[in-house]
Protein backbone atom coordinates (compact mmCIF):
# COMPACT_ATOMS: atom_id res chain seq x y z
CA UNK A 1 0.00 0.00 0.00
CA UNK A 2 1.32 3.45 -0.90
CA UNK A 3 0.43 6.96 0.16
CA UNK A 4 -1.59 9.18 -2.13
CA UNK A 5 1.23 11.70 -2.38
CA UNK A 6 4.15 9.35 -2.97
CA UNK A 7 4.78 5.94 -4.45
CA UNK A 8 6.83 4.61 -1.53
CA UNK A 9 5.25 1.66 0.27
CA UNK A 10 3.82 2.26 3.70
CA UNK A 11 5.13 0.45 6.77
CA UNK A 12 2.88 -2.51 7.64
CA UNK A 13 1.41 -0.94 10.80
CA UNK A 14 0.39 2.22 8.95
CA UNK A 15 -0.92 0.20 6.00
CA UNK A 16 -3.14 -1.76 8.41
CA UNK A 17 -4.42 1.50 9.93
CA UNK A 18 -5.31 2.71 6.43
CA UNK A 19 -7.18 -0.53 5.68
CA UNK A 20 -9.09 -0.24 8.97
CA UNK A 21 -10.16 3.32 8.07
CA UNK A 22 -11.13 2.16 4.57
CA UNK A 23 -13.42 -0.50 5.99
CA UNK A 24 -14.88 1.49 8.88
CA UNK A 25 -15.47 4.79 7.09
CA UNK A 26 -15.21 4.40 3.32
CA UNK A 27 -17.11 1.11 3.22
CA UNK A 28 -19.50 2.32 5.94
CA UNK A 29 -18.93 -0.53 8.39
CA UNK A 30 -18.92 1.96 11.30
CA UNK A 31 -22.45 3.34 10.75
CA UNK A 32 -23.87 -0.06 9.77
CA UNK A 33 -22.50 -1.80 12.89
CA UNK A 34 -23.71 1.14 14.99
CA UNK A 35 -27.19 0.79 13.51
CA UNK A 36 -27.34 -3.01 13.89
CA UNK A 37 -25.87 -3.05 17.40
CA UNK A 38 -26.96 0.25 19.03
CA UNK A 39 -24.42 1.37 21.63
CA UNK A 40 -22.35 -1.83 21.48
CA UNK A 41 -21.52 -1.29 17.80
CA UNK A 42 -20.17 2.17 18.51
CA UNK A 43 -18.04 0.81 21.36
CA UNK A 44 -16.75 -1.98 19.11
CA UNK A 45 -15.78 0.32 16.23
CA UNK A 46 -14.15 2.74 18.68
CA UNK A 47 -12.05 -0.08 20.13
CA UNK A 48 -10.96 -1.11 16.61
CA UNK A 49 -10.33 2.57 15.85
CA UNK A 50 -7.81 2.76 18.69
CA UNK A 51 -5.27 0.89 16.54
CA UNK A 52 -4.07 4.02 14.64
CA UNK A 53 -3.75 5.81 18.00
CA UNK A 54 -1.52 3.00 19.28
CA UNK A 55 0.55 3.25 16.09
CA UNK A 56 0.94 7.01 16.60
CA UNK A 57 2.12 6.49 20.18
CA UNK A 58 4.54 3.73 19.14
CA UNK A 59 5.94 6.00 16.42
CA UNK A 60 6.35 8.78 19.00
CA UNK A 61 4.17 11.25 17.19
CA UNK A 62 3.58 14.54 19.03
CA UNK A 63 1.09 14.44 21.88
CA UNK A 64 -1.14 17.00 20.17
CA UNK A 65 -1.60 14.58 17.24
CA UNK A 66 -2.47 11.71 19.58
CA UNK A 67 -4.90 13.97 21.46
CA UNK A 68 -6.62 14.92 18.20
CA UNK A 69 -6.95 11.27 17.29
CA UNK A 70 -8.49 10.42 20.68
CA UNK A 71 -10.82 13.42 20.36
CA UNK A 72 -11.98 12.23 16.92
CA UNK A 73 -12.82 8.81 18.37
CA UNK A 74 -14.58 10.37 21.35
CA UNK A 75 -16.79 12.55 19.16
CA UNK A 76 -17.56 9.56 16.92
CA UNK A 77 -18.45 7.42 19.94
CA UNK A 78 -20.49 10.05 21.77
CA UNK A 79 -22.58 11.26 18.83
CA UNK A 80 -22.65 7.84 17.18
CA UNK A 81 -24.30 6.33 20.24
CA UNK A 82 -27.43 8.47 19.74
CA UNK A 83 -29.95 6.21 17.97
CA UNK A 84 -30.57 7.00 14.29
CA UNK A 85 -29.08 10.53 14.43
CA UNK A 86 -25.72 9.08 15.45
CA UNK A 87 -25.83 6.51 12.67
CA UNK A 88 -26.45 9.23 10.09
CA UNK A 89 -23.63 11.27 11.68
CA UNK A 90 -21.27 8.29 11.24
CA UNK A 91 -21.80 8.41 7.46
CA UNK A 92 -20.36 11.92 7.33
CA UNK A 93 -17.93 12.43 10.24
CA UNK A 94 -15.39 9.68 9.32
CA UNK A 95 -13.26 9.80 12.47
CA UNK A 96 -11.16 6.83 11.40
CA UNK A 97 -10.27 8.48 8.08
CA UNK A 98 -9.31 11.67 9.92
CA UNK A 99 -7.05 9.69 12.25
CA UNK A 100 -5.28 7.95 9.38
CA UNK A 101 -4.73 11.31 7.68
CA UNK A 102 -3.14 12.58 10.89
CA UNK A 103 -0.96 9.47 10.97
CA UNK A 104 0.09 9.88 7.33
CA UNK A 105 1.06 13.53 7.72
CA UNK A 106 4.17 12.44 9.67
CA UNK A 107 4.17 15.49 11.88
CA UNK A 108 7.56 16.90 12.76
CA UNK A 109 6.63 19.19 15.60
CA UNK A 110 9.43 17.91 17.80
CA UNK A 111 9.21 16.21 21.16
CA UNK A 112 6.12 16.86 23.23
CA UNK A 113 6.42 18.30 26.73
CA UNK A 114 4.98 16.44 29.70
CA UNK A 115 2.02 18.84 29.87
CA UNK A 116 0.95 17.78 26.37
CA UNK A 117 1.02 14.13 27.40
CA UNK A 118 -1.07 14.99 30.46
CA UNK A 119 -3.73 16.37 28.08
CA UNK A 120 -3.52 13.12 26.10
CA UNK A 121 -3.95 11.14 29.33
CA UNK A 122 -7.03 13.18 30.22
CA UNK A 123 -8.41 12.62 26.71
CA UNK A 124 -7.87 8.88 27.01
CA UNK A 125 -9.56 8.89 30.43
CA UNK A 126 -12.62 10.66 28.98
CA UNK A 127 -12.69 8.17 26.09
CA UNK A 128 -12.54 5.24 28.52
CA UNK A 129 -15.41 6.70 30.52
CA UNK A 130 -17.43 7.08 27.31
CA UNK A 131 -16.63 3.47 26.41
CA UNK A 132 -17.79 2.27 29.84
CA UNK A 133 -21.08 4.21 29.90
CA UNK A 134 -23.11 1.73 27.79
CA UNK A 135 -21.99 -1.15 30.03
CA UNK A 136 -22.81 0.74 33.21
CA UNK A 137 -26.21 1.71 31.80
CA UNK A 138 -26.90 -1.88 30.76
CA UNK A 139 -25.92 -3.11 34.23
CA UNK A 140 -28.20 -0.58 35.92
CA UNK A 141 -31.09 -1.51 33.65
CA UNK A 142 -30.51 -5.21 34.24
CA UNK A 143 -30.33 -4.68 38.02
CA UNK A 144 -33.56 -2.70 37.94
CA UNK A 145 -35.37 -5.30 35.82
CA UNK A 146 -34.20 -8.24 37.92
CA UNK A 147 -35.73 -6.80 41.13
Amino acid sequence: MTTRLSREPLPSDIALAVRIADWLDDRYVDPIVGFVLPGAGDVLTTLVGLYPVVVAVRRRMPAVVVARMVRNLGVDLLVGAVPVVGDVFDFFYKAHRKNVELLLERHTLGPSPLSDWMVVGASVLVLLILLALPFVAAGLIFAHISR
